[in-house]
């Protein structure tokens, strides 16, 4: 059962890397757009991470603080990630406050993840 869990949390890291890497992409090309592939690392992470919330295979209590946290913000991610998308189809382009904080708040809930203990 760990090695399934453990198996679990290294889907949501690659999860996140797709999502982020691909923000990254964007932003060392200068185009600042919203892409597919960041939609699909968001569904990644998102999916592995609410499997990760059960709490199957550990003998410790899961901080549901930090859970519900990571949550929120995963779901103003994919809010920023559709409204940016909108503008994009019919603007052309991501209006760069809405660009930089899917950055942004994409790093703190990594940041999240590791450093509250």
């Amino acid at each position: 059962m760990e090695f399934l869990r453990h198996l679990v949390v290294l889907i949501h890291l690659v999860g996140f890397a797709v999502l982020f890497g691909a923000w990254v992409v964007e932003l060392v090309n200068g185009k600042r757009g919203i892409t597919r592939v960041m939609h699909w690392g968001l569904a990644i992470a998102g999916v592995a991470g609410l499997a990760l919330a059960a709490p199957w295979g550990i003998e410790y209590d899961l901080d549901y603080a930090k859970i519900g946290t990571k949550l929120v913000i995963l779901v103003v991610i994919g809010a920023l990630l559709g409204i940016g998308a909108g503008r994009q189809r019919k603007t052309g382009s991501v209006p760069a406050g809405i660009f930089w904080l899917i950055g942004i708040l994409t790093l703190a809930n990594a940041a999240i993840a590791v450093l509250w203990r």
